[in-house]
């Protein structure tokens, strides 16, 4: 079979690699000169299946309200009255805030997450592919007592899921992660996760690419994709500024371009972009950087130690598809690691970089097909595209091939959504 996959991400080059695997003739384009040079460029670098909570929950509608004007907060909304789809969102994303709604997409994100860790151990062993990881898990840290509290409950709950969360105070985080010594007497204590992993997804995405072409896969960048094409309700493949491509499955794999893409086609994607900001800071000898990855709470801050690079990654802004870099934003970044670890880096040569996240209402991805026969999802991932990826390039390659995937995939596709298609 003909397959035309629509991006060149680490979800759209994983995708690529298992349909080749499966024996189709594949092709993928994208419009960088190379593949990983957007989302996947320079995310926090977390593999986190046992962190992976949807963002929508009962606690989330407080904090929200809280951070309501200030241009500092971890979620910022910058509304604007022209955008019916944010609104849209917005209003879908508040019916998920229920504990119901909460359980049943924990479960369905947590099904994703779980599976695609494995598939990436699996290539990682059978490709030898070093991307800068670590497999030391991830210390998700707390400065405060009630917020501390209720993570030691949520531990409890993530279990039944057979994910393992070890309860830290504050000296066995710093004894785990001795780079938080400058803090560790503020902290309320943290949760660590063993089995969470961490690693640079645009080296992950580059070698995978690589290896794909090597079985067949033929790459095509610099390509802009103009539309897709349709034929009644079949796609055909998609129109581009070098000329038609025509396939017979076509995956779109654009992340937050994604709904632009399907909307003169007729589908409607419950997807917004999520500006998240990150700096890449040298570590340049220093003795205070982490080797343990870190999520601190209180900011929504990730800590990846990449070879001798330290990535820091935080904040969501609601700002519509506009990647600018605010530099107060990725400022406010470089002086929130400064505090959590100051002898971190060489933080004046920290590198600023921002991405959108494709999030859908309720965290999980689209995964499978739609009404219009020949197009197939594989986007919506969040936040938690890295951690996602390889299980669901794995499970739409089943789907595609006409094979019983080895998970469920109830709850995974575009159905869920009855308003938006």
């Amino acid at each position: 079979m003909r397959v035309l996959v629509l991006g060149a991400g680490v979800v759209g080059t994983a995708a690529a690699w298992y349909l080749a695997r499966a024996g189709h003739q594949v092709t993928v384009i994208d419009r960088q000169p190379a593949a990983g040079m957007e989302t996947s460029f320079a995310n926090g670098g977390q593999i986190s299946p046992c962190h992976a909570e949807p963002w929508a929950s009962p606690a989330v509608i407080g904090k929200i309200v809280r951070w309501l004007g200030k241009d500092d907060a971890p979620l910022l909304f910058r509304w604007r009255r022209w955008d019916p789809d944010l609104w849209l969102w917005a209003a879908r994303f508040l019916t998920n805030c229920t504990g119901q709604a909460l359980e049943i997409n924990l479960e369905r994100t947590l099904r994703i997450a779980i599976y695609s860790r494995a598939k990436l151990a699996e290539l990682r062993a059978e490709l030898g592919l070093e991307y800068d990881q670590r497999r030391l898990g991830i210390l998700h840290v707390y400065r405060s007592g009630r917020e501390f509290d209720h993570a030691c409950h949520a531990a409890d709950l993530m279990r039944q899921y057979g994910l393992f969360r070890q309860v830290k105070t504050s000296s066995e985080c710093v004894s785990l992660e001795p780079a938080l010594a400058a803090v560790g007497t503020r902290l309320a204590g943290g949760i660590h996760t063993p089995d969470d992993e961490s690693g640079d997804a645009h080296k992950f995405t580059q070698l995978l690419a690589g290896h794909a072409a090597r079985i067949g896969v033929t790459y095509r960048y610099g390509v802009t994709i103009n539309t897709l094409l349709t034929q009644g309700d079949r796609v055909t493949g998609a129109a581009t500024d070098q000329g038609e491509l025509l396939a017979d499955a076509t995956i779109l794999a654009l992340g937050s371009w994604s709904p632009l893409m399907a909307r003169p086609a007729g589908l409607r994607l419950p997807i917004v972009p999520a500006k998240g900001y990150s700096i890449t800071v040298p570590v340049d000898g220093r003795k205070g950087a982490p080797f343990v990855s870190i999520t601190d709470d209180e900011y929504k801050m990730v800590y990846s130690r990449l070879g001798d690079r330290l990535r820091v990654a935080g904040t969501a802004e609601m700002a519509g598809h506009d990647p600018s870099l605010n530099e107060r934003r990725w400022n406010l970044i470089r002086e929130r690691a400064k505090g959590l670890f100051p002898d971190g880096g060489d933080y004046a040569r920290a590198e600023p970089w921002a991405g959108l996240r494709p999030v859908t209402p309720d965290s999980v991805p689209l995964i499978g097909p739609t009404r219009l026969k020949g197009l197939w999802l594989d986007t919506g991932h969040g936040t938690l595209g890295w951690t996602m990826a390889c299980g669901s390039g794995r499970l739409l390659a089943d789907m595609v091939s006409g094979r019983q995937p080895e998970i469920d995939t109830e709850g995974l596709g575009l159905d869920r959504f009855k308003l938006f298609i």
